[in-house]
């Protein structure tokens, strides 16, 4: 099976969708709208065929969740780069864009090069490099 796409609710829908392009080559698709209730949302592409999609809709209640600590639900998501130098080089890139990296670059135990920062709704977003 595969993982066909995650979604996040955003009360800055195009915010958003401008960060995952910009920084991730998010490809996104049109923008969808229900006039009816108010909900809108683009799909983003991803190499590799994954997908992330962008929601908003009036009513829907901020999260309640610490951004530094961990918790139970989904906590992150994961961008690989081709290299070391890739994780440095975004990492530094995104905190000089004014970005919050919440964690260093770093070789972790299971052998991972990553690092953490938190997109423009503070969701936890690592940059990995995994040697082959």
């Amino acid at each position: 099976m595969i993982l066909e796409h995650v979604a996040i609710w955003t009360y800055q829908l195009e915010e958003l969708k401008l960060f995952y392009e910009t920084y991730f080559e998010g490809v996104a698709g049109d923008k969808y709208t229900n006039s009816g209730n108010g909900f809108s949302s683009y799909f983003l592409n991803f190499s590799g065929g994954s997908r992330l999609e962008l929601m908003q809709m009036p009513g829907i209640p901020a999260h309640k969740n610490d951004i530094r600590a961990q918790f139970t639900g989904l906590i992150h998501m994961a961008f690989e780069t081709g290299s070391k130098d890739e994780v440095n080089e975004l990492t530094e890139r995104l905190r000089g864009d004014g970005y919050t990296v919440v964690g260093e670059p770093r070789t972790t135990g299971d052998g991972y090069y990553e690092s953490v920062i938190l997109d423009p709704d503070e969701n936890r977003l690592e940059i990995v490099y995994q040697p082959a």
